[in-house]
């Protein structure tokens, strides 16, 4: 049996969150897999928004997560599922890309829970993705969720952030509709990401950008398509409200995204792997 229609999960797992009890422990759904041919008028679209070169013989290096959406929205919304898909926060994510996909490949997906942990604010998924063809993994990832909720107080917190900031190399000023934008290129249109009105329940006073714009948009700048392979590692420390102007610095392997007052939103590294 096909797989329902995408706009039917969210649905199915906007209706399911009010119901889930979040915790760490629980095994989780079963893997879901996929295979997912390359657009290149989408591609060109997400290189716009993000701002990537205009063109290219292979996709951005963040590319791959946007090709897995449906199916890690799927994984996120069964049942089986502990988490509430509603108001779910993406807070790290690490990209090994071994060679990048070509707009001519035809990617095998697989997306999978690793773990569920708890956090200071609530209950973490780690989701694991791979792109391959012809058996052979060219693209993997692992991207935690957050999924707020009251906890007991000994769940670990982060230390608060005390690393003064890299050297400025951008100023962008990011417009109010800019997640309805990018919603429409990637698929995600978390309420979050897309009015006032809808991010308000969430406890955010306005939208908030998708953390993987702000990763694509900060590996644009930084240059990324021109390293392969490659380990990118980046955590969403705050979230970018929208209309905001933010501040890319970048010093040696190292980024990051901070708002008008100095407050992180993102760091990364960047890490050039051996040719294999």
């Amino acid at each position: 049996m096909p797989p329902a229609p995408l706009p039917l999960t969210l649905l199915k797992g906007a209706f399911l969150s009010p119901f889930k009890r979040p915790g760490a422990g629980h095994p989780g759904p079963p893997g879901r897999q996929g295979r997912a041919r390359i657009a290149p008028g989408r591609v060109d679209a997400y290189r716009r928004v993000c701002g990537f070169a205009p063109t290219g013989a292979t996709v951005p290096l963040p590319y791959p997560h946007v090709l897995a959406f449906p199916l890690t929205t799927r994984l996120l919304a069964a049942r089986a599922f502990p988490l509430p898909l509603l108001g779910l926060v993406h807070t790290s994510i690490e990209v090994v890309r071994h060679r990048a996909p070509r707009l001519t490949d035809e990617l095998d997906l697989t997306a999978y829970v690793a773990e569920l942990t708890p956090h200071h604010r609530g209950t973490e998924a780690t989701v694991a993705l791979e792109a391959a063809v012809a058996g052979t993994v060219l693209w993997e990832s692992r991207s935690t969720y957050l999924a707020r909720h009251r906890t007991p107080t000994t769940a670990p917190g982060r230390s608060p952030d005390a690393e003064p900031p890299l050297p400025t190399g951008a100023r962008w000023r990011l417009a109010a509709g800019l997640g309805r934008r990018y919603g429409a290129v990637s698929g995600d249109r978390n309420p979050i990401h897309l009015h006032p009105l809808t991010a308000r329940p969430f406890g955010f006073p306005r939208a908030i950008a998708h953390g993987m714009w702000t990763f694509a948009r900060c590996l644009a700048e930084y240059g990324i398509d021109d390293i392969e392979p490659v380990r990118v590692t980046a955590e969403f420390r705050a979230p970018v409200l929208l209309p905001s102007t933010v501040t890319y610095g970048r010093r040696g392997q190292d980024f990051e995204l901070r708002d008008s007052t100095g407050r992180p939103h993102l760091r990364g590294r960047v890490e050039p792997l051996a040719g294999r």
